[in-house]
């Protein structure tokens, strides 16, 4: 390959530096509208027991999503699983 292939090749390789942060900035909103909806109509159907169940759900959730690390901690784990080094 000549250089000038190589050296726009190594331009347009796709970075992944900040990808767990802008995931976090872009589901983190729209996770807490839904959690929110749904509670809503879990406590206006007077479900208790669902709505108690989908809160314990919905933290543990929040838990994997907003707990700094854990995202790369979970993807080394399945990556080593996998044989992938």
């Amino acid at each position: 390959m000549s250089s000038h292939l190589m050296i726009a090749a190594s331009a347009i390789a796709l970075s992944t530096t900040g990808l767990v942060s802008y995931l976090q900035g872009l589901f983190g909103p729209l996770f807490l509208g839904i959690v929110g909806i749904v509670a809503i109509f879990f406590l206006f159907t007077r479900e208790i027991i669902r709505f108690v169940q989908f809160i314990v759900l919905a933290v543990a959730i929040a838990i994997v999503f907003y707990t700094p690390g854990i995202v790369q901690a979970i993807a080394t784990g399945i990556t080593n699983a996998l044989g992938v080094h």
